[in-house]
């Protein structure tokens, strides 16, 4: 009988430790993601050979997703981007992520280009500076630089409603 007591307690340890490590493997969104931050204050070489700023630049709201020419859910999102395209002329962006033009070009041509201009990211330090964790994200960006929706991974048809939604909330020129 007492060997059941010496057991209780090791038992319980055992399943502490088991909530921990579930915990710690998959977090609960909290309230940080939900805070307002700004996107870099970094500027960008584009496909057209200006240069831009996502925090500085903007008169307008615009969509930024960053992307890659060798990423597999890069191409299974980009029909999303088509679309929102088509709905938000002008406000759709792209960050081409540790690529090179040229694979970037290809993709863009093969696929289509629903981006207004796309920034390049060589070294993937402006990826960085965006917090990215993986192409493809897409970023909500108010004028004043504030990132107002941030999806990590491929837009499904869900995230980019919910993508359009931010955009038009945030912009005058959609309402």
């Amino acid at each position: 009988m007492k060997r059941w007591i010496a057991i209780v307690p090791i038992v319980g340890l055992i399943s502490l430790a088991a909530l921990g490590a579930a915990r710690l493997i998959n977090p609960e969104r909290g309230d940080f993601e939900l805070q307002i931050r700004k996107a870099p204050d970094r500027t960008f070489d584009t496909f057209s050979g200006e240069a831009i700023n996502f925090f500085s630049t903007a008169t307008d709201a615009r969509i930024v997703n960053l992307f890659a020419s060798w990423c597999g859910p890069c191409r299974a999102e980009h029909h999303h981007l088509v679309a929102l395209s088509e709905a938000y002329p002008g406000q759709v962006f792209g960050v081409l992520y540790k690529d090179t033009r040229a694979n970037g070009e290809k993709f863009l041509t093969e696929l289509g280009d629903p981006f207004t201009d796309v920034a390049m990211d060589d070294d993937g330090q402006g990826g960085l500076d965006f917090g990215l964790t993986g192409v493809p994200e897409t970023f909500v960006i108010a004028a004043n630089g504030d990132i107002l929706l941030h999806i990590d991974g491929p837009l499904t048809k869900e995230a980019a409603k919910k993508v359009g939604e931010t955009l038009e909330s945030a912009s005058p020129l959609n309402r």
